[in-house]
Formats: C-alpha cells, structure tokens, sequence
C-alpha cells in the first residue's frame, strides 16, 4: 500500500480546484474529491509518486494530488 491510499481521508482540494476538476473532466458531481477518492481507489487504478506529487490514472482519467498536503491539484481527460 503507498502513503496516497493510507491517507485517503486526508484528501482535499480548494473551490478553484473544485471548479477546475469540473471543468476539465466535464463531470457534474457535487462531490468532487468523493468521486476523485472513488477513481483512486479503484482495484485498476495505476498510482506513481513522481516528485512532489501523485497521479493516479484510471481509465482516461489522470489525477493528480500533491504528496504533502493531499490536495487535489488537478485532474485531465487522456488520450487512450
């Protein structure tokens, strides 16, 4: 188990970042870090630690949450 998933609860992000994940996933939730901390811990999620932070990528999804804080920094759509 990596320190992202021992600390799940710790996940957060900020209004900016709210509206952002919205945006650029073009999700509708009202719970943004909820559906984040589903993907993350999703059996096929593949996690890395890359520097100061983690992705998580699960199907075209990429996640990506700073490695000290557990915030949410962003989240893309991938080409598959």
């Amino acid at each position: 188990m990596n320190d992202l998933i021992e600390n799940i609860e710790k996940l957060h992000t900020t209004e900016m970042g709210v509206e952002r994940i919205k945006r650029n996933l073009s999700i509708e939730t009202d719970n943004v870090v909820a559906w984040c901390r589903a993907k993350i811990l999703d059996k096929d999620a593949l996690i890395e630690r890359v520097g100061k932070n983690w992705y998580a990528s699960i199907g075209n999804y990429k996640i990506t949450v700073n490695a000290y804080s557990y915030t949410i920094i962003t989240a893309h759509l991938e080409n598959v």
